[in-house]
């Protein structure tokens, strides 16, 4: 709980659960109002589609935004829009008010594509470097806590109170968040974090593999989304409760991870937790979908599915914290932004394909094919997420091997393009340059040190989430 000791970070924390709580109340209440005035499956999917358009339209050009303006006024701005749009929804009364709740639906949506990426760039300035692991599990943790408040709240004020309550509810959230957050003070660490002083450019080599990791997660996702709710009408010959119920207890573990994460003493590295949350997910993917040729008792499921939460909070938290320390400042909010578009673009390509394969190749087969692509990412992220070691053997007292220097700038637009190895290239003599401590250009350094400085470590995602309105399920 260390971050929670920063009094900027505990109001944006605090900000973005009672926010999150919000974002649930509506978006679960809206889609389920259109089909009750419409009785369309048809209608309510286009709903959701509405939801997940803007993150991918929107997501590069949020990141603009979130890179070249004042990112605390940015975010104050979108909630209080996020307030005013409910105001609309107070005159949706019969199947004719569905425009209303399409444009609602869309600005709330549109609203979030530029929250995240805003929330996530302005993080770094607001804790120590060594801090963005737990900073991000406590974020993971409040937007599922906010999920499972919000999420049933949501649903059963729609059944007892109606639109007009929910509304006046939701209200309350974003003002409140918005007071929270203009709160924040924010900036004053960036100057003089050695995290962030370099960079700038989206293409460096990690963070390209960390886009990647982020396609196959997400096309996993969208498979996911398409396909569960068939796999458990099929396989487990459950309807509406046993959907909802599954698909609720994965919150339990995502909450328990995050907090775990949030008060270890010594947490792993990014790419530690990209490759092992990935993996988790793979394999419990399988054993989800293959366990109906062993038992089909619910109790089970319930059991698996409450695991299967934990590694989803665990590898968005390795995402984001990598992007946050692989990228600077002015490119922090652009990098959030195309993360959020590939996450959310890659989901709709999962969505397409299962509905397109799903009668051809079988829902079981589909989903075992989603698993493996967990278990690529993770493969990936062990491949490509690591640090580079330094080669001991080229390295003397007097002149250390330019990859030993490395770890001290592990941003990936500081890192040595491949080529020739620095310390056996022939090139003409360089003029004698100031020793770095002598010249004070590592005392920063020295003082504040990341996880991904350490050879053992590696270097971080969503509505987050994932989808940040989600967690990646086995999804």
């Amino acid at each position: 709980m260390r971050p929670l000791r920063h009094r900027d970070f505990r109001r944006l924390w605090l900000a973005g659960l009672i926010s999150d709580s919000g974002d649930w109340l509506l978006l679960v209440a809206l889609p389920i109002l259109v089909y009750q005035l419409t009785g369309s499956s048809l209608q309510t999917s286009f709903a959701f589609l509405i939801e997940l358009a803007p993150a991918v339209l929107l997501g590069p050009v949020a990141g603009h935004l979130a890179d070249r303006w004042d990112r605390r006024r940015l975010l104050v701005t979108v909630v209080t829009v996020q307030a005013a749009a409910l105001l609309p929804l107070l005159f949706v009364h019969d199947r004719g008010d569905l425009p209303i709740l399409y444009a609602v639906i869309a600005v709330e949506a549109a609203a979030l594509a530029v929250f995240g990426p805003a929330r996530n760039a302005l993080l770094p300035t607001l804790i120590p470097a060594a801090e963005l692991v737990p900073a991000n599990a406590l974020l993971g943790f409040g937007q599922n806590a906010g999920r499972l408040v919000g999420g049933p709240l949501g649903g059963l004020l729609l059944a007892v109170s109606g639109l007009p309550v929910i509304v006046a509810v939701d209200l309350v959230t974003f003002l409140a968040a918005g007071l929270l957050i203009a709160g924040v003070a924010g900036g004053a660490r960036e100057a003089a974090d050695p995290q962030t002083s370099g960079g700038g450019s989206l293409g460096g080599r990690r963070v390209w593999s960390a886009l990647g990791v982020a396609a196959l997660c997400g096309t996993a996702q969208g498979v996911f989304v398409v396909l569960f709710v068939v796999w458990v009408a099929r396989e487990l010959g459950g309807g509406a409760a046993e959907t909802g119920l599954l698909r609720g207890v994965q919150a339990i573990g995502a909450i328990a991870l995050g907090l775990l994460l949030a008060v270890a003493r010594r947490a792993p590295a990014p790419g530690t937790l990209i490759a092992a949350g990935a993996g988790a997910f793979g394999l419990l993917s399988l054993a989800v979908w293959n366990g109906p040729l062993v038992t089909t008792a619910l109790p089970v499921y319930v059991a698996l599915f409450i695991l299967v939460g934990a590694p989803g909070v665990v590898m968005i938290t390795g995402l984001v914290s990598l992007l946050q320390q692989e990228t600077a400042d002015g490119a922090r909010g652009k990098v959030f932004g195309v993360f959020g578009a590939v996450f959310e673009g890659s989901s709709g390509a999962g969505m397409l394909a299962a509905g397109l394969l799903a009668d051809r190749l079988g829902v079981v087969a589909l989903l075992n094919g989603q698993a493996l692509l967990y278990l690529t990412a993770a493969a990936t992220a062990m491949a490509l997420l690591r640090p580079a070691k330094p080669h001991a053997t080229t390295a003397t007292p007097d002149k250390p091997h330019a990859a030993n220097t490395t770890p001290d700038k592990p941003h990936a637009a500081n890192a040595t393009p491949a080529g020739p190895n620095p310390a056996t290239a022939t090139a003409p003599p360089r003029p004698a340059k100031p020793h770095p401590v002598a010249s004070g250009e590592a005392a920063g350094v020295a003082g504040v040190r990341t996880p991904a400085e350490n050879a053992n470590w590696s270097g971080p995602v969503i509505r987050e989430p994932a989808c940040q309105g989600d967690t990646v399920h086995p999804d």
